[in-house]
């Protein structure tokens, strides 16, 4: 009996790809405190210098559909181990980085590598988790980075204290330890096919757009993507200090706070997308979250700020195993779906753009109160998009390790 057909059971892989992504977590936890000052220090604008992290994030938009396309090409594990060694060396450039062009350029290049070890590690998530687990499964991929990137920046602030550029530098030698983990613990792998060997078909995106279940997930992972990626870390500093009067260091304390209330959450909310349903949590998690979001611009007191910033974080927690959960639902085990990862990645990292400007520009021309409103406003709207969604968790799972095909899944809502 193969590890997909124990649904109670983890396949080991997936504890393997569980330990990179923390090691992931806490590197990238390494270069956050350093990295904006480091590119200051090439006596740049603050305009430029946000550049530098954009380009990140940007490079990882744009190469989103390319990584999704290199899944069928060159297989996953193979794409995971790529954009980690394309990460490893970018990183360890940028301690070497002379100019200020060449800090930007090695950034991107490190952003290509981001998406690709992003996509093909979720794939694989999908490939080896069996339906029933699927919940706990990302529930413990998000639980590990999140984990992750708050012992990074514990680690950082200490090595920033020795040089700007020692964070890169053990940043690097973070991800040649996550290289090493997965290449060693998955080269025999049996249940990871390599590109020619993968006898699934390829599930088009257009196809999966026709799933009322992914595209409730694309609503709500833009929204995410646009109040905790975005808004959270972009607009909640300055909050802290223009209106609830608090130092800049404050704010690291806040968005700690968040992290905490995600992750208390997030196994939690997985094992329970295993047993209720996908739908049931995302809308709790929406509804938690967009609520709270639209409280914290009425806030006065810091008490009631730092209340309301770890309910929102309890309401990300609960939102986001599930919302992954019902894509590896929608792509099932017996197809490939590197197209329909990268877009669900991509309407996230666009969230994560367009919430800050747009939410600097009301906050600029009407108030921090209207920005916030709509924020969490966008969070509820995600909700209502949730109601009248398919609930794609498997009910009653055919014997083995077949499962309905998207198309099967598609065709009971369609005329």
């Amino acid at each position: 009996m193969s590890a997909l057909d124990r649904p109670e059971t983890l396949p080991r892989e997936v504890w393997v790809l569980v330990a990179a992504n923390f090691v992931i977590a806490i590197g990238f936890g390494l270069v956050a405190p350093a990295l904006p000052t480091f590119a200051r220090s090439f006596d740049v604008s603050v305009t430029a210098a946000s550049i530098v992290v954009s380009a990140f994030a940007v490079a990882r938009l744009v190469f989103a559909p390319a990584a999704g396309a290199l899944l069928g090409r060159i297989g996953e594990r193979k794409v995971y181990l790529t954009g980690l060694m394309i990460v490893a060396v970018s990183t360890g450039a940028c301690a070497f980085a002379d100019e200020y062009w060449q800090l930007v350029t090695v950034r991107a290049l490190g952003g290509i590598g981001s998406t690709m070890f992003t996509v093909s590690g979720v794939a694989l998530l999908v490939h080896l988790t069996p339906p029933t687990v699927r919940g706990k499964a990302t529930g413990l991929w998000g639980t590990s980075f999140l984990l992750g990137t708050v012992v990074g920046p514990l680690v950082g602030g200490g090595l920033i204290t020795i040089s700007l550029r020692a964070p890169f530098i053990a940043y690097a030698a973070a991800l040649v330890v996550a290289i090493l983990i997965v290449w060693l613990s998955l080269r025999g792998s049996t249940l990871i096919a390599e590109a020619g060997e993968n006898p699934h078909p390829e599930l088009p995106l257009r196809t999966a757009m026709r799933d009322s279940g992914f595209r409730a997930a694309l609503a709500s992972n833009f929204a995410n993507g646009w109040a905790a990626f975005g808004v959270r870390v972009s607009l909640v500093p300055l909050f802290i200090t223009e209106v609830l009067d608090r130092e800049d260091s404050f704010a690291g304390t806040a968005l700690a706070v968040f992290a905490a209330g995600n992750v208390a959450m997030l196994m939690v909310s997985g094992r329970l997308s295993d047993r209720w349903g996908r739908k049931p949590p995302v809308l709790i998690g929406l509804v938690v979250a967009g609520l709270a979001t639209m409280a914290v611009g009425y806030t006065e007191s810091v008490p009631v700020f730092m209340l309301l910033t770890a309910v929102a974080g309890l309401g990300t927690g609960i939102l986001s195993p599930p919302q992954s959960a019902a894509v590896a639902d929608v792509i099932g085990s017996n197809a490939r779906g590197g197209q329909v990862l990268a877009a669900f990645q991509m309407v996230a990292d666009i969230g994560a753009i367009l919430g800050p400007i747009i939410a600097g520009v009301l906050a600029d021309q009407l108030s921090y109160t209207a920005s916030f409103l709509a924020t969490g406003a966008l969070l509820i709207v995600a909700a209502l998009i949730w109601l009248p969604a398919r609930e794609t968790l498997p009910r009653h799972p055919a014997p083995g390790p077949v499962h309905p095909t998207p198309a099967e899944a598609i065709g009971a809502e369609l005329p």
